[in-house]
This record gives structure tokens, sequence and C-alpha cells, in this order.
């Protein structure tokens, strides 16, 4: 892992932009809606584009990179979060968001208010699999990946911390 420490920043911008258009790839060339927690499993991966990018940039100081390269790790466990709460909406385990749902403001004894809502409200429900492989739905893979990339951004951010002078 030693030979690896130097280029974490950019294996971890690589991994969460892979990730990231893998997700875009299966929304829009396959046509895989997302629903709105797929949304918010999106979001951890930007972050750790942000934070790699300046951990790139700080590559005159060891101890920041590594903090940084920590804060990966904070937001794929985040991330890995997600997707177990996904994954258990999706198993019917546990409710969803307010937002996972239609709206539920709109006056359904009104024929004519409950039709015109369901032409303006497209709604891609959580707790509906999409997509799965081996019986594993992307809200897993998604769970598995980040929790990966989540212990190897905190192992490698810890020693890094253990190779920088105090």
């Amino acid at each position: 892992m030693g030979r690896i420490l130097p280029h974490m920043p950019l294996i971890l911008l690589i991994a969460s932009a892979l990730a990231l258009g893998a997700a875009l790839l299966a929304e829009h060339a396959f046509g895989l809606d997302p629903c709105i927690l797929c949304i918010y499993q999106r979001w951890p991966y930007v972050i750790v584009m942000a934070l790699a990018a300046a951990a790139l940039a700080a590559r005159r100081t060891p101890r920041l990179r590594a903090g940084l390269v920590a804060l990966c790790g904070v937001a794929f466990l985040a991330g890995a979060g997600l997707g177990g709460f996904h994954v258990g909406v999706e198993q019917r385990w546990w409710e969803g968001t307010d937002s996972c749902a239609p709206d539920s403001n709109v006056d359904t004894t009104d024929p004519v208010a409950l039709l015109e809502a369901l032409r303006q409200t497209e709604v891609v429900r959580c707790d509906e699999v999409a997509w799965s492989l081996f019986g594993i739905s992307i809200a897993g893979y998604n769970m598995l990946t980040a929790g990966f990339l989540a212990a190897f951004s905190l192992l490698a951010s810890r020693r890094m911390m253990e190779g920088t002078p105090a």
C-alpha cells in the first residue's frame, strides 16, 4: 500500500468519477430513471471529487492531504449509509423519505385535481428495484462500493499520517 499512498487523491478522484459516470450512464443510456434516494447517493461522490482535487493541490502539505483523504473516507461512509438505507427501503424493512412517494397534499376526493397531479408528477419509487444482478440492486452495489472506498480511504489516511512528521 505504501507505493499507492502518494496517488491516493487521484485514485479517489478517478473512483468517484467512475461511480458517478456509471450512475449517469445507467440513467441516460439505459433509461434507468433514478429515484430521490439514488440522487442523494450521488452527492458523496461529488463531494469526494472536490476533496480529492483539494488533496491533489495540497501536495506540499502532507498532513492536510492525509486529512482530506480521511474526509473522503467520511463522505464514502455517508454514501454507504445512504445505500444501506435505500436497500432497506427496497426490501421494505422501513419507509423511505417523504420524497419517495407521490405528493400526499393532493386532494384525492377531486378527480380533476388528482388527474392533474398525476400528469405533472413523475415519481420514481424508491421501494422498487429498477435493476439487479445476482439479487443485489444498484443501491446494494453502491453500499458495497462506498463501504470499500471508505475503508480504503480511512486506512490510507492513517498510513499517510503515520508517515508524516508531527
